[in-house]
């Protein structure tokens, strides 16, 4: 996993803000910090982070809202979410669960635990990452494998038409007068068999692009297995 992930701390309690973020620059993690959620909304568009750690009671903006909020647009909505909360009620959890949020921490937290909690989830996110790198990778082929199939048809019915109009030349069918008629149809039927030769050569040097750049931000099926298995004190 990549230890410069980009982690927004949103929380109305100073003294919270500061913890985690010495701990976790410390760590190695990008951070940026929210003490509510209209501040947060404006740094999540400049910051782009990828986990947010998220008060759920706060001024102006509560984790909720601003959960809903992100969950709603697009451009936000994978980003990851760990909620706090002094509120250890299983309905909020349920809730903020249903809502997108990746985890849910009750106060007062042990940082062994929060920081275990955070790899989780970065670690999940990323997984899910390549899931739809392979995702991609796997439509492309089959949008490649639909083209072939059509240009194929194209070939043999063109193939087939020549084939006719070798045949009455060769049987003596037409009169010298529609020969050179004739071989102006072989000529565009052929010239329409090259044409569909360079469109399907380059849909497969343009798939061939797309996958070469999906593949440079994809991780083998070996190191994902790891990534799943490895104990988190081993990072």
């Amino acid at each position: 996993m990549n230890p410069h992930k980009k982690i927004l701390i949103v929380d109305d309690e100073v003294i919270n803000l500061e913890f985690f973020h010495v701990m976790l620059t410390k760590l190695g993690f990008i951070v940026e910090k929210a003490n509510d959620g209209v501040e947060a909304l404006e740094k999540v568009r400049r910051f782009y982070p990828d986990l947010i750690m998220l008060d759920n009671v706060m001024p102006r903006m509560s984790g909720w809202e601003l959960t809903k909020t992100l969950k709603k647009d697009p451009k936000f909505r994978e980003i990851s979410i760990i909620m706090f909360s002094a509120l250890d009620d299983v309905k909020d959890k349920v809730e903020g669960f249903e809502l997108g949020v990746d985890d849910y921490i009750t106060k007062p937290f042990n940082f062994s635990e929060v920081l275990a909690r955070i790899r989780a989830v970065l670690r999940n996110r990323e997984l899910f990452a390549q899931i739809a790198v392979r995702a991609s990778r796997l439509s492309l082929a089959e949008e490649l494998s639909a083209d072939m199939k059509r240009n194929i048809v194209d070939f043999v019915k063109s193939i087939d038409e020549l084939d006719g109009i070798v045949a009455r030349i060769s049987q003596d069918e037409g009169s010298p007068d529609h020969i050179p008629q004739l071989l102006g149809v072989i000529t565009e039927k052929t010239q329409a068999v090259r044409n569909h030769i360079a469109e399907l050569d380059a849909r497969i040097e343009k798939t061939i692009t797309e996958w070469k750049d999906l593949k440079k931000n994809e991780i083998g099926l070996i190191d994902l297995e790891s990534q799943i298995r490895r104990p988190f004190h081993q990072e």
